[in-house]
């Protein structure tokens, strides 16, 4: 039986157990809140409120084993090259640790730990320096995973360094970035992996220029000579990156190197640790009590079980807002795929198109479609047991938000007046981390990132190539010359908006 085949099984189950209220099939499994969760380390997730029972669930990891998603999973961690249309490994898990056995993983851990030395020295040396504010200068995935994981693990006091980010090639992204730092005390760290991305070069330049020369450039790509030669960096303060990292994988790697220098490098290698202790959970447990399956079945299940063409992170921890940035581009670059690694056409829906923000703030926001809307909409919920901040009726509050959110979606109430009725059916996943540290933090990106290849897998679809990234940029160098007025654009409406833009 065909993917297509086993996904079709799992729309006439869609169409049984929809027919049961959620807050119904919670009622009837006494022992359901319980046996429905999953804990790893300092992760606890809690599928309870996903609309499907016991039989739909079993069909699910039927369907899991039918893929050969265990298998696919050693592949990924030993080194084969399951990046199939670019023909590379994909080992992002060898830069976090050593679970794998396989000569390949061996070899790139080993790299790893070589290059994460070398970025403890620097991240040393700049401490001894008297440089106080960073400006990681990057894009994507050089952007938005060190982004994220400054913000998520910062503490309320600024560390040795203030690190700043610049990704977008709008001048005013830079303006305000360098308004109110002083060039002689901040230094610069230019991210990309060809060292050809237009943004970054841009704003690298930018940065040279202000900083009056490259004495506090520091660079991290995989190409070290066109690093050298565009901005002379010198080597020694070039970190490495690897065609066996994907840009959205890759803040496990000197990638990490602002978050290094905001939190310090034994916090980062906590959170590396982390991510690595998820790494060996997905990888040894049966698939019923691994997270990651549970995580990527309910995912799949709603997309082509029940039809839900969206998804939402929510987060209830303000250090966590850029969370739901950050997953838009690790699953919907992963899954945004049409067609199979064997090329013949996806002909079942891959990706929901994600979305969210931090709660409370959202519910003030766009919550009222979520429990009112005619679309329904899944959601994740995640939440921290333990606040860092010294306000207990806040996170008191906080909790009671989060908790009554995902009841509510579930449960719904009743109403005499239609305009207050709820029809509750919302399903939602709860994910609790039992603190915002590094090594939670690095659990819970390793979990979505082995939710997004196990999808992959069952679609049989690379999660690993984003040629979808390209072809707006190859447009975009063709109309440089026609912004300035050189060449004639082919296509009438762009002539026509280049006509108002001059």
């Amino acid at each position: 039986m065909d993917a297509d085949a086993r996904l079709s099984r799992l729309r006439a189950q869609a169409g049984r157990v929809i027919q049961t209220p959620l807050k119904d099939l919670v009622a009837a499994d006494p022992s359901r809140a319980q046996q429905f969760a999953v804990r790893v380390g300092p992760v606890y997730a809690n599928f309870a409120r996903q609309h499907y029972d016991r039989d739909a669930l079993a069909s699910l990891f039927e369907l899991a084993e039918q893929a050969a998603v265990r298998q696919k999973l050693q592949a990924q961690f030993d080194g084969e090259k399951i990046n199939v249309t670019e023909g590379r490994s994909v080992l992002h898990t060898a830069l976090r640790g050593d679970v794998s056995t396989a000569p390949v993983a061996r070899a790139a851990h080993a790299q790893a730990l070589e290059a994460r030395a070398r970025m403890r020295a620097l991240v040393d040396a700049l401490a001894a320096s008297d440089v106080t504010d960073i400006v990681s200068v990057g894009i994507g995935g050089s952007d938005l995973g060190p982004r994220l994981a400054v913000d998520a693990l910062t503490g309320a006091a600024p560390g040795r360094f203030r690190v700043h980010f610049l990704s977008n090639v709008d001048g005013h992204a830079a303006q305000r970035v360098l308004a109110g730092l002083d060039p002689r005390r901040t230094a610069a760290v230019l991210i990309s992996k060809t060292f050809g991305t237009q943004e970054t070069l841009l704003n690298g330049a930018i940065l040279r220029d202000w900083l009056g020369g490259t004495e506090r450039l520091y660079a991290v790509s995989a190409n070290v000579e066109r690093a050298a030669e565009a901005f002379a960096i010198p080597p020694e303060r070039i970190l490495p990156m690897w065609d066996w990292v994907g840009g959205r994988y890759s803040l496990w790697s000197a990638v990490g190197f602002p978050i290094a220098l905001a939190i310090g490098m034994d916090a980062f290698e906590a959170m590396l640790d982390g991510a690595s202790q998820m790494d060996a959970h997905v990888l040894d447990t049966p698939l019923p009590q691994n997270l990651a399956a549970w995580h990527a079945l309910t995912s799949i299940w709603n997309r082509n079980g029940l039809g839900y063409a969206t998804q939402a992170v929510l987060a209830y921890d303000e250090r966590l807002k850029l969370l739901s940035n950050y997953l838009q581009q690790l699953v919907m670059e992963s899954l945004g795929k049409s067609v199979r690694t064997d090329a013949s056409a996806v002909t079942v829906d891959t990706v929901p198109v994600w979305w969210g923000g931090a709660g409370t703030d959202t519910q003030h926001s766009f919550f009222q479609a979520l429990h009112q809307g005619t679309s329904i909409v899944p959601a994740d919920f995640i939440g921290v047991v333990r606040s860092d901040a010294p306000y207990p009726d806040n996170h008191r509050a906080l909790q009671a938000n989060l908790l009554a959110q995902t009841e509510a979606f579930a449960n719904g109430q009743g109403s005499d007046d239609p305009a207050r009725a709820y029809a509750g059916g919302r399903p939602s996943t709860m994910i609790l981390l039992d603190a915002l540290t590094p090594q939670a933090f690095g659990a819970l990106l390793a979990l979505y990132e082995h939710s997004v290849y196990l999808q992959s897998v069952i679609w049989g679809i690379n999660a690993f190539d984003q040629f979808g990234v390209e072809l707006g940029k190859q447009v975009a160098s063709r109309l440089l010359p026609a912004l300035a007025g050189d060449v004639q654009a082919d296509d009438p409406v762009t002539r026509e908006l280049l006509a108002q833009l001059r």
